[in-house]
C-alpha cells in the first residue's frame, strides 16, 4: 500500500502540473480526491490491513492528500493569475480615448412639417380632431357630396377592404370634417391631420400612401375672404413673408366655389423662370399644393346643419408636398425610404 501511495502522489502532482485550464485542473481533484477517486478507493483498504499497521498507513495517506491538495491550490493560483494578465493584456481599456456618441433619434421630417402645420392653425384658434383611416362609403363619399358614379369610387382610386363592400381605406382626411359635424355645434374651426390612401403610382411627386391636414370653418358670417385671408396667412408663416401664391378656379363635389392653390415651386427657382427639367413642378413654376372652397349646402345638411343658417369653408392639403417645397426635396420618395443619412439632415 506504500508503494501504492507513493505512485498516487508522484502521478496527481505531475497531472495538476501539466494542467493548462481550470477545468483540467478541476478534472484531476475529481479524479485523485473525489469521493470516488483514487485516494479513497486505497483508503477503503486500511480495513484488511493488521491493526498495528493502520496508524502509520493512516498517517501517510493524509500526506499525500495534503500534498495532492496544495499541487492543486498552487497550480489553480497560477492559472488565476495568468488568466488575470491575459485578460490585462488583450481587453484593457484605454481612458485617454475619446468617447463613443450614441446617435440620437429625431422627429420625422413630415411630423415636423405637420406639427408646423397644426401649430400654426392652433394659434388662429383652430381645435385638432382626429378619425379613423378605415372608413365606410357614407363618410368617405357620400356625405361629402360624391354622386353615386363619381370616378373617384371606382377601385382604380380607392382602396377598398373587401370586394364587394363599403368599407375602405380613407382617401382623404375629410371624413373627420363629417363626424365632427355631426357631433358639434358651430362656431366650428377644426383641423384633421392623418394618414390617406389611393391607387397612385410611386413617383417623385405621388405615394399610395399619404398624409394630409383637412380643415374646415363654420359659422354664420363665413366667407370666402375669410377663406382666403386664413390660408394666405398659413402659408406666407410656414414658408416666409414673401411667399408667392395663387388661386385658380376648380372642382370639388364637396366645396362650391371651389378653388386650387399653388405656391411658387422652390425646387427650381422662381415661377418666372421655372426650369423646364424640374422633377417636382416639371417645368411649369408653380405646384399646387392644397384644394379649398366653401362647403357645400348638401355637406352641411348631410353633417346637421342648416345651409341658410350657417356657411363655411373646407380645405386639404398634402402634408408630403409642403414637406418637399419645405426642405427644397425634388424626390417624394426619399421621405418613405428610411434611409437614416437622408432622415438626419433634419433634426427636430
Amino acid at each position: 500500500m506504500r508503494a501504492e501511495l507513493a505512485e498516487l502522489r508522484q502521478s496527481a502532482l505531475a497531472e495538476a502540473a501539466a494542467c493548462r485550464t481550470a477545468a483540467e485542473l478541476e478534472a484531476v481533484r475529481v479524479r485523485y480526491l473525489g469521493r470516488k477517486g483514487s485516494l479513497n478507493a486505497i483508503l477503503r483498504g486500511l480495513g484488511s490491513l493488521p491493526p498495528g499497521e493502520r496508524p502509520a498507513l493512516g498517517a501517510l495517506a493524509n500526506e499525500v492528500k495534503e500534498a495532492i491538495a496544495q499541487a492543486l491550490a498552487a497550480k489553480g493560483a497560477e492559472l488565476g493569475a495568468e488568466h488575470l494578465r491575459r485578460a490585462l493584456s488583450e481587453e484593457r481599456i484605454d481612458v485617454t480615448l475619446p468617447g463613443r456618441s450614441r446617435s440620437r433619434g429625431h422627429v420625422h421630417p413630415l411630423r415636423q412639417v405637420e406639427q408646423e402645420i397644426v401649430d400654426i392653425f392652433m394659434s388662429m384658434g383652430f381645435r385638432v380632431a382626429e378619425g379613423p383611416e378605415i372608413e365606410d362609403d357614407e363618410h368617405n363619399f357620400g356625405a361629402l357630396n360624391f354622386p353615386p358614379d363619381h370616378p373617384a369610387r371606382d377601385t382604380q382610386d380607392t382602396l377598398f377592404v373587401a370586394a364587394g363592400e363599403d368599407t375602405l381605406l380613407r382617401t382623404h382626411t375629410s371624413p373627420v370634417q363629417v363626424r365632427v359635424m355631426r357631433s358639434s355645434r358651430p362656431p366650428l374651426r377644426v383641423i384633421a391631420p392623418g394618414t390617406v390612401y389611393r391607387r397612385d403610382e410611386l413617383d417623385p411627386t405621388h405615394s399610395p400612401m399619404f398624409h394630409q391636414v383637412e380643415g374646415f370653418m363654420v359659422d354664420e358670417q363665413v366667407t370666402f375672404a375669410d377663406l382666403k385671408g386664413v390660408l394666405i396667412l398659413f402659408l406666407r408663416r410656414l414658408f416666409g413673408p414673401e411667399t408667392r401664391v395663387r388661386f385658380r378656379p376648380s372642382f370639388f363635389p364637396f366645396t362650391e366655389p371651389s378653388a386650387e392653390l399653388d405656391i411658387a415651386c422652390a425646387a427650381c427657382g422662381t415661377a418666372e423662370a421655372p426650369d423646364a427639367a424640374c422633377r417636382v413642378c416639371r417645368g411649369a413654376g408653380w405646384l399646387e399644393i392644397l384644394g379649398a372652397g366653401m362647403i357645400h349646402p348638401n355637406v352641411l345638411r348631410a353633417g346637421g346643419h342648416d345651409p341658410g343658417a350657417v356657411r363655411g369653408f373646407a380645405f386639404g392639403m398634402g402634408t408630403d408636398r409642403l414637406t418637399q417645397l419645405r426642405y427644397g426635396l425634388d424626390d417624394l420618395r426619399l421621405l418613405f425610404e428610411n434611409d437614416v443619412r437622408f432622415l438626419g439632415q433634419f433634426p427636430f
